[in-house]
Order: structure tokens, then C-alpha cells, then sequence
């Protein structure tokens, strides 16, 4: 079977990390045909927007995307791309898992943490305005819809995992009507689960706190959209950083599959990037397509390659540039059974 999949290489570096990528992925012997398309910095220039209907549209044919990191302003300027993908494709959660990784310097051994992100309201459904020249007010949405939505998606994934526990974090005790009824919604789904999965709740910033103190207590995490955004760069960050950190935004047609970094414009064309995230990402996306085996394949080769440190890039104490650790991996999938030779 081929994949037909929209590729939407991004700015900065990201088409040198989609085409490293995009090698690999072919290399784990799945046949894929990539509909390349482009969004972001580069799109404003032909389409006047930098998400144009056609790709959108792409997604909505294929049903899966890969991309790669967008450019969004601080500020002023056009709005996050990412934030627009998952809203007109109705991509409501968000999957970040953080996993150590032997040859990646960091505080931390043995951290295997799951982050689910609600992805389509709270403070991100855009909903704000000037209140006179010199304030401005931003409108909080929580529906129990969404919030049911996104932790039975939590355990669900513990289930076909073999997860063990769903933390539900939230700041109820303050916001007593949006994220109490995020807390409630999640209190309701986990019932449906007792005696399979466990599950407990954490206040926001304790969770932080106990994530820096003692990682090794918890497993799945389900959050609304703005403490998702933040505690999985928090537990990106326990692993090494956001250039080791995959990402996927899953709905119920569609799903997307990006790194989280950005798109570090200055070293665009240089060969330096390091192409990690993106490439785990792409392994999400074999999970997505249901082929686990090679998803754990690629998975194990990327390890390898990184732990051996013979051909890793520059941030993570190498010399070797983006195609050459593309390179490398594909060679250690060609060592493993199923490798496609050529």
C-alpha cells in the first residue's frame, strides 16, 4: 500500500529537516508519495495568506500531514499557522511524548512522560479585543465536550499503550467554572476506566514543581490548550530540549505531524539542523498509519545513532550536518530486518 501524504516542508531550515525526514521515512520500506505544498513565510508572498485553502485542502484529501516548523510572529504580523491548522481541521489533541535519550545531555535519566493537549479552545480559540486604548481582554473557552473529548483521547491512548496512569492538570481551585468543569469532564471519562487506568489531578503549578522534582511519578498527562503549550516544553526540556521532542495533532479526519522547535532562519541552508524531532515525528505518524513495528524500528535506529555519537549533529556535540545524520540513520535501518536496500 502507498501513503499519499501532504508534506509542507515550512521556513528556516524546515525543508532541509523535511527532506532528511522524508529519506528516512522511505527507507523503513513503506512506499509513501508526498504532496509537497507550502504555508507559512514563504506562502504570504504568492497566496497573500500563509495558510492557503489549498492546503487545507491537501490535508482534508490525504487525511495525514507532515510538516515541518513554521515562523510565527511575536507580536504583530499574521497569525500561528499551527494554530490555524488545527482549528480548520478540527485537530483537538495534541500528542507530545518525552522520552530520555541515551546521548542527549540533560538533568534527567529514565523520563518517559506523555503530554495530551486539548487543542482547539481555551485561551487559544483567538477570542480577544481591545477594551480602550490601553487594555485588552482575551476570553477563556471550556466546553465539557471538548474537555470529555480530549481525556477519553488520554485514556485511550494509556489503554493501547500500556500506560498505566491519566493526570489530569488543571487550576480549579482559582478558576472554579472553566477549568472546574475541565476537571469534572475528566473526573467523568476516568470512571469509565477504573480498575484499568489510574488517575489522579494536579494543580498547574504544583504539576510543574513535581515534573522538575520527581518526573518518575507520572506517565500520561491531559491538559487544557495554554498549560498543555507550556508543560510540554517543561518535559521537552527534561529530555534534552524541544530538538529531540515529536509532535502530533490528531482529529477525527485528519492528523498532522511536525517537530516543536522553531524555524531558526539564520542557520537555514547551512546543514547544521538537527533533524531529530521532525524524524520522531515521523515515527508517530507510522503509528498513526498502524505500522508499530516499523515506527519502533525507526524509533531504535534514531537511538542508536545518537548514543553511538559518531554522526550526530552540532547542538548535541557533533559535527556531522543534517543530511549525514539522515545518512546514518538510514544505514541502521538497512542493518535491521524489513530495511528497503536502495
Amino acid at each position: 500500500m502507498t501513503y499519499r501524504v501532504t508534506l509542507i516542508p515550512g521556513d528556516g531550515i524546515g525543508p532541509e529537516l523535511a527532506e532528511a525526514t522524508t529519506r528516512v521515512l522511505d527507507a523503513t520500506g513503506i512506499e509513501f508519495e508526498w504532496e509537497s505544498v507550502v504555508a507559512g513565510e514563504a506562502a504570504i508572498e504568492h497566496h497573500g495568506t500563509p495558510l492557503p485553502e489549498g492546503v487545507l485542502e491537501s490535508i482534508r484529501r490525504t487525511k495525514v500531514g507532515l510538516k515541518g516548523p513554521i515562523t510565527t510572529p511575536v507580536g504583530g504580523g499574521f497569525r500561528s499557522v499551527n494554530v490555524g491548522l488545527r482549528q480548520a481541521l478540527g485537530l483537538y489533541a495534541n500528542l507530545r511524548p518525552a522520552r530520555s535519550m541515551q546521548g542527549v545531555e540533560s538533568r534527567y535519566e529514565g523520563i518517559d512522560l506523555v503530554i495530551v493537549r486539548e487543542n482547539t479552545e481555551d485561551l487559544y480559540a483567538g477570542i480577544e479585543h481591545m477594551v480602550g486604548p490601553d487594555a485588552a481582554e482575551s476570553i477563556k473557552i471550556i466546553t465539557r465536550a471538548a474537555s470529555e473529548r480530549i481525556a477519553r483521547f488520554a485514556f485511550e491512548y494509556a489503554v493501547a499503550n500500556g500506560r498505566h496512569k491519566v493526570t489530569a492538570v488543571h487550576k480549579a481551585n482559582i478558576m472554579k467554572l472553566s477549568d472546574g468543569l475541565f476537571l469534572e469532564s475528566c473526573r467523568t471519562v476516568a470512571a469509565e476506566y477504573e480498575g484499568r487506568v489510574g488517575f489522579e489531578d494536579r494543580i498547574v503549578d504544583n504539576m510543574c514543581m513535581q515534573l522538575v522534582q520527581k518526573p518518575e511519578l507520572y506517565d500520561v498527562l491531559v491538559l487544557p490548550n495554554l498549560y498543555g503549550d507550556i508543560v510540554s516544553d517543561l518535559a521537552a526540556g527534561l529530555v534534552g530540549g524541544l530538538g529531540v521532542a515529536p509532535g502530533a495533532n490528531i482529529g477525527i479526519d485528519a492528523a498532522v505531524f511536525e517537530p516543536v522547535h522553531g524555524s531558526a532562519p539564520k542557520y537555514a541552508g547551512l546543514d547544521k539542523a538537527n533533524p531529530t524531532a521532525m524524524i520522531l515525528s515521523g515515527a508517530l505518524m507510522l503509528r498513526h498509519l498502524r505500522h508499530p513495528a516499523e515506527a519502533d524500528r525507526l524509533e531504535a535506529a534514531v537511538r542508536e545513532v545518537i548514543a553511538e555519537g559518531r554522526s550526530t549533529t552540532y547542538d548535541l556535540g557533533g559535527s556531522t550536518g543534517t543530511a549525514g545524520f539522515a545518512d546514518a540513520v538510514i544505514a541502521r535501518l538497512r542493518t535491521t530486518v524489513g530495511g528497503r536496500q536502495g
